[in-house]
């Protein structure tokens, strides 16, 4: 086998097992570094062995049989404490397991295990992505729009605050459940988002986490089923993940909503996302808790399906349901998100005094640029190009950057400004 086949095999093995074996070996032993430590072990030796000996016939298996006795030789180095030797002895334990309780997923136990009261919301965030993404400290940076040190230092206080509050490993209760979705609602979106658009590489989608997140919210449907944000954060994801072979041309550059070929969406998913959103409706109109952010965006997006082409989208009702979230979330990126719908009914001109407002606080996110470069595109403004310019900066990712230089390079090839 050769060494970049082999090299690809890992990389698959890291992106399908590697939540898997953080979330086991946490649930065995009870300690997130030990749960780490041995899993990244286990690939380490992995990337020894297999281009030598070849890849196992079972690449799961065998990391998993691996990371049990790195963390057993971990334990056995460290040792600290006596029960730590104990909790190692639990591999060999032939005893019936205990009763897994309302949550018999170990990707989804380690989630709200993660996601404890005790931790701030942005660390429980960071720790999930962490630990049951699989994700780095860089791409977790990059989705808070914070530098990549203090995302690091977030996540290692986080780690000791569990070690030093002695936050317990163990299945939730239905109590536990319900206070800490919101957390767990955000770190599984964030998980979709990552992978949707990946922050970095030469792919830029990555299916595996996407996949993994609907997993997960079609879990959290299934053991919440009358939880109205986790109906629409699952329903949000589905209508963004049927635009998925849409939203990459054969080059490999990024296809924008307004020039996706509808025809490529998956109908299945999208009759799926909708039929949640008809329920959420039904609900809130029966007297049910009104919308909360996930159901708003569920529903902004389910407008955008639902129309033939984006001349026919119903802007106004995108930007209705944008007012509903900025009462509810008033974040710039909303505030960004509106000001892009406010262009398409009121003139880029409108849309782009708005945008300018967010200068400030979104000088560092890429898709500010991107918006505010096309709107002045649109008016023919000269200062597009730069605007062009530091949305490329801004952004590692490959299809994006392919986009955003095209429409750049047009700026300076008038008969090409309007190409598709």
């Amino acid at each position: 086998m050769s060494a970049g086949t082999t090299e690809q095999a890992i990389t698959r093995a890291h992106r399908q097992e590697w939540a898997r074996l953080v979330a086991g070996l946490a649930r065995r032993f009870g300690d997130l570094d030990i749960a780490e430590e041995a899993t990244a072990e286990a690939f380490a030796a992995a990337a020894q062995r297999w281009p030598r000996e070849g890849v196992p016939p079972n690449p799961g298996g065998w990391l998993a049989t691996t990371a049990s006795r790195k963390a057993i030789d971990w334990l056995r180095r460290e040792a600290q404490r006596d029960a730590k030797h104990q909790a190692a002895l639990i591999v060999y334990d032939d005893s019936a397991p205990e009763p897994t309780g309302p949550v018999e997923d170990d990707r989804l136990r380690l989630v709200f295990t993660c996601c404890h009261p005790a931790l701030a919301m942005d660390a429980r965030v960071a720790l999930t992505l962490r630990l049951l993404g699989g994700l780095t400290v860089a791409e977790i940076a990059r989705a808070f729009l914070v530098r990549e040190t203090a995302m690091a230092q977030r996540i290692t206080r986080a780690k000791t605050k569990i070690r030093a509050a002695g936050i317990p490993y163990r299945v939730p209760s239905a109590g536990d459940i319900r206070e800490r979705l919101a957390g767990v609602l955000a770190v599984v979106y964030l998980i979709f988002n990552e992978g949707y658009l990946a922050g970095e590489g030469d792919d830029p989608v990555r299916a595996d986490l996407t996949d993994e997140a609907i997993r997960l919210g079609r879990l959290l449907r299934d053991l919440l089923p009358g939880d109205g944000e986790v109906a629409g954060l699952l329903a949000l994801m589905l209508f963004t993940d049927a635009r998925r072979r849409a939203r990459v041309s054969g080059s490999g550059e990024l296809v924008i909503l307004a020039e996706q070929d509808r025809g490529l969406w998956d109908r299945h998913l999208i009759a799926e996302g909708a039929a949640l959103v008809r329920e959420r409706i039904a609900a809130v109109a029966a007297g049910g808790p009104p919308a909360g952010r996930y159901q708003l965006l569920a529903a902004i997006n389910a407008v955008h399906t639902e129309a033939p082409s984006a001349r026919e989208t119903r802007w106004p009702t995108i930007i209705a349901l944008y007012d509903r979230m900025a009462r509810l979330d008033p974040s710039p990126i909303v505030r960004l998100n509106r000001a892009v719908a406010v262009a398409e009914v009121d003139g880029p001109a409108a849309g782009l005094a708005e945008i300018d407002r967010l200068a400030d606080v979104l000088d560092g996110y890429h898709a500010f640029h991107a918006a505010r470069a096309d709107l002045l595109r649109r008016l023919d403004d000269g200062a597009a190009a730069a605007a062009y310019d530091r949305a490329v900066a801004r952004t590692d990712n490959a299809a994006e950057r392919a986009y955003l230089i095209r429409r750049r390079d047009q700026l300076r090839r008038p008969d090409d400004r309007e190409a598709p």
